[in-house]
């Protein structure tokens, strides 16, 4: 059983142009997604899924220095992006991940993996669809979904969001067969993902004050320590809207 996360990753942000390639204490976004994928337990490949553009080469190449493999698709057609990089590296299992979230939890990661291992649904998350189960703060996100489910969706998911955002389709055919793993404490009023100026000035300071102690390797429960020591800091992004799925 291969287990494989993908990372969608594109250089043209609508809000934030070109956000996966900003500095965090010295190395671009998109590199510490990928030390802090390779702290998981589980997952025996790591791709940069990203686009056939020539802007997106940048991307590719951070993947190559990164030491984990990359795969150039559709812009638009994420999902088919997703099918034909879990096809060509033989996942399993596939874990997505998005490049806006540099501050993802591999121990988090890890658990909702589990979960999906070790039970028979069709898709696993903490974050998903439904808003009201979200108990994880925004850029924690994370989805477990097989092979197979992700090729029934790349087949009959027809629609435009289906095939930008890749599991619609799944939390629409299977709503009683997606599971939410929770966190014990509602943290979901917390913005840690980066698509706005204010995004990247948030986690900007986060990293500056806890990459020097422990490199790629803090999670969610050193940055929540964090900001309840300098409330001000979950200030700074607190008024920006999530974009809309459709």
């Amino acid at each position: 059983m291969k287990i494989g996360a993908i990372v969608q990753t594109r250089m043209g942000s609508t809000r934030l142009p070109g956000k996966v390639m900003l500095d965090l204490c010295g190395k671009p976004v998109t590199r510490h997604v990928i030390e802090r994928l390779k702290n998981s337990s589980f997952l025996d490949e790591i791709i940069i899924a990203t686009t056939t553009l020539k802007r997106d080469g940048v991307i590719a190449e951070q993947a190559e220095k990164g030491g984990v493999k990359w795969f150039c698709g559709s812009e638009d057609d994420v999902l088919s992006r997703y099918y034909y990089a879990a096809r060509e590296n033989a996942l399993d299992i596939v874990v997505r991940i998005t490049s806006d979230c540099p501050l993802i939890d591999p121990g988090i990661l890890d658990d909702v993996i589990d979960v999906f291992v070790n039970n028979n649904y069709i898709l696993v998350t903490n974050a998903g669809n439904d808003l009201a189960q979200r108990t994880f703060p925004r850029g924690l996100d994370v989805e477990v979904f097989s092979f197979n489910a992700l090729e029934d969706a790349f087949n009959n998911g027809q629609k435009s969001y289906h095939r930008e955002h890749v599991t619609p389709y799944l939390y629409e055919t299977y709503p009683k067969n997606i599971y939410y793993f929770k966190n014990d404490i509602d943290y979901s009023n917390y913005r840690w993902t980066l698509d706005t100026e204010e995004d990247y000035e948030l986690i900007s300071m986060v990293y500056e004050r806890l990459y020097n102690k422990y490199g790629d390797g803090f999670g969610m429960a050193e940055i929540l320590e964090l900001m309840k020591s300098e409330p001000k800091l979950g200030r700074i992004n607190a008024h920006v809207q999530q974009k809309q799925l459709i």
